[in-house]
């Protein structure tokens, strides 16, 4: 009697009450409104927009007017060269953000409270690399307005457009490394530091804001080789020369093999955290 009783509160229960195993659907919609609740931190600290509202407007004009006379004559000659280099440098930059939130929200116990809801486990963690691409939208955005402020005019429209795009899908890809950095780092402070302690050599020894041929050798090798290089080439091609250069797709493959190795482990490791 007590087996048929037990027999049939479980076939009550499969039929009558809904399964807590989440489903792509319901992971979705969760990541979306965890995504909104990430931006709307915001709106109670707007400073967390400053990498992506002012550093594009202080970077652009700053080294226009440092760079621009000595490097091609003048600042509009400049530009053409400037704005891609400055969108691929604050979009790069952008992406330590993932790490510094994740680990700060580790610390204050965030994500013990999400454990307790009916949602996927990896739902907080999507919903954050989720809201940060909208920073990324901000900052190329931000970066291209200041150039057409100051001059700056594209040969292809379509091409600068799908530049701004390549730059955003590498952010993406290159956040799951700080992702798992914030998951895996003892403070937000530490998070930061070893994160500009990696992309200040990478953003600075490329092509970004100079030419690579009066660099010293071995500088100019690293530089040649550095992946930021690639990319900032992609999007010259791309905006001034409306052109598909190897870069492109050195560029495309880079970025989704970081993510296609990068992605599991952090997920892996912030599972395992939280």
């Amino acid at each position: 009697m007590t087996e048929a009783t037990a027999q049939t509160r479980t076939q009550y229960r499969q039929r009558h009450l809904p399964s807590r195993r989440p489903t792509v659907s319901g992971t979705a919609a969760a990541s979306l409104t965890l995504a909104a609740r990430g931006l709307l931190k915001v709106r109670h600290n707007p400073f967390l927009l400053f990498d992506v509202v002012a550093l594009p407007v202080v970077l652009t004009a700053m080294f226009a007017g440092i760079f621009g006379g000595a490097i091609a004559g003048s600042v509009g000659n400049y530009l053409p060269d400037l704005v891609p280099g400055v969108l691929v440098q604050v979009a790069v930059t952008a992406t330590v953000n993932t790490g510094v939130q994740l680990c700060d929200d580790v610390d204050r116990g965030v994500f013990d409270r999400f454990r307790s809801m009916p949602i996927a486990r990896i739902a907080p963690l999507i919903g954050a690399l989720t809201a940060d691409v909208v920073r990324y939208v901000v900052a190329a955005v931000m970066v291209v307005v200041v150039g057409l402020v100051m001059g700056y005019r594209p040969d292809s429209w379509p091409g600068l457009l799908l530049g701004c795009l390549l730059v955003i899908y590498t952010a993406f890809a290159l956040s799951w490394v700080f992702a798992f950095l914030g998951v895996r780092m003892p403070s937000a402070p530490a998070v930061q530091g070893a994160s500009m302690f990696v992309l200040m050599p990478m953003t600075f020894v490329s092509n970004a804001l100079v030419p690579t041929a009066h660099m010293p050798s071995w500088i100019k090798w690293l530089a040649d080789i550095n992946p930021v290089s690639h990319l900032v080439t992609a999007v010259r091609q791309l905006a001034n020369e409306g052109t598909l250069g190897v870069d492109i797709l050195w560029s495309l493959v880079g970025a989704t093999l970081i993510m296609l190795v990068m992605a599991p482990i952090a997920v892996r490791a912030y599972i395992r955290k939280t």
